[in-house]
């Protein structure tokens, strides 16, 4: 992959929730690095440069480049945890990689010649029903997205998972069926059609079982 992310942090010995907020309330995100043939390190990064990289979608499904110590580890994100209502970073987990061990991760799914295929030039409405995916291969054979064509897609058609176009020496995960669907065109007047029926089936069931009388 030709973009290099890098990844400052500096090693923390103090832990615990006090400890942690003291981290924050200095712009640091408290974290540890862990996996490969070292011991877990508890490390720190700092917030405003973490919130950053994660702008770009291929930060989460790529190799970066973790600044430690005058020394660099290769290493992917594996865990982040956001506070649920204030845009504050909590916590991150780095997983250490080696070149001769596969990864498991999840990578995001691109969808191309959406609104040009003709399914949708019909009418036809799109339905993404898997955006992410996990897969299995080496770190260097890690791509940072698969790719759905739809450029031949017509109303009805479905696109399911034993369908994906996967680079050389990369698997799926079984995290997901075969069968599921990842994208399909339908049509909005079967939708409109079964919105319909589901109306007047809840219009039977509220009715009147005996007459008037």
């Amino acid at each position: 992959m030709s973009e290099v992310y890098e990844v400052p942090a500096q090693p923390r010995s103090d832990t615990g929730k006090g400890a942690s907020r003291r981290l924050r309330r200095r712009g640091l995100v408290p974290g540890i690095v862990y996996g490969g043939n070292s011991e877990p390190e508890m490390i720190s990064v700092p917030h405003n440069e973490l919130e950053r990289q994660l702008e770009y979608e291929a930060f989460y499904s790529s190799l970066l480049d973790l600044k430690l110590d005058d020394k660099t580890t290769k290493v992917v994100l594996k865990d982040l945890q956001r506070h649920p209502a204030k845009p504050f970073l909590l916590h991150v987990d780095f997983l250490r990689v080696s070149r001769g061990d596969k990864l498991r991760l999840t990578i995001p799914i691109h969808f191309v010649n959406e609104e040009t295929c003709p399914g949708v030039k019909m009418g036809g409405k799109v339905s993404h029903n898997v955006t992410e995916i996990e897969v299995s291969c080496l770190p260097g054979d890690l791509p940072e997205y698969l790719t759905v064509d739809m450029s031949q897609m017509d109303m009805g058609d479905v696109v399911h998972v034993s369908e994906l176009q996967l680079p050389e020496k990369v698997e799926l995960t079984h995290s997901l069926d075969p069968e599921t669907p990842v994208v399909s065109i339908y049509s909005p007047q079967a939708e409109s059609s079964t919105s319909e029926e589901g109306a007047g089936d809840e219009a039977d069931d509220t009715a009147p079982e005996g007459g008037a009388g």
